[in-house]
């Protein structure tokens, strides 16, 4: 993390992966509005990637990015439902060291408010995976937007800032 703008918050530096076997850059809305996101809020977003949706792909990027000192906080976006070739929870939830329940608790509440008995099908989830911070998101393009702006953006710096406090004891 580095110092922000604002004398009190910091920049947390992150990585937005879209978990796809047919977005482009050019047509990955979901991926582009979530460094969007992230910019405006004065964050960096120093990788940007696609990958298909293949749990090995999947976890080999956990793991490069969550050995890089350049990454606090990682969100991938993409594969959460329970169709065949969803397996972004399954690739992940598996390698997470410690789970925040809340997150993919609060994110189907909040999604019910906008779709309703739909929200069911999400497996958003986040957690933590070598002093990193994960979020798993839906790929669309509203999923996106709301977990952002209602649950990601509001608390990101106080998670990286305790995920990466040293203990006292």
């Amino acid at each position: 993390m580095l110092p922000h703008p604002d004398k009190d918050a910091l920049v947390v530096n992150c990585a937005v992966i879209t978990v796809s076997d047919t977005r482009t850059p050019e047509i990955d809305r979901s991926g582009q509005l979530a460094q969007k996101c992230l910019i405006e809020a004065q964050h960096r977003v120093n990788a940007y990637r696609i990958v298909p949706d293949d749990p090995d792909l999947i976890q080999g990027e956990l793991t490069e990015l969550g050995a890089r000192r350049d990454i606090d906080a990682i969100v991938f976006n993409g594969g959460t439902g329970i169709a065949p070739r969803d397996t972004t929870y399954d690739a992940l939830e598996r390698q997470l060291e410690k789970v925040l329940p809340g997150f993919g608790e609060l994110f189907r509440s909040l999604s019910y408010q906008e779709i309703g008995s739909r929200a069911i099908a999400s497996r958003a989830i986040a957690g933590t995976y070598r002093n990193t911070l994960i979020f798993s998101l839906p790929g669309s393009t509203n999923a996106v937007k709301l977990a952002l702006e209602k649950l990601i953006l509001p608390e990101l710096v106080h998670l990286v800032t305790q995920l990466n406090a040293r203990s006292t004891i």
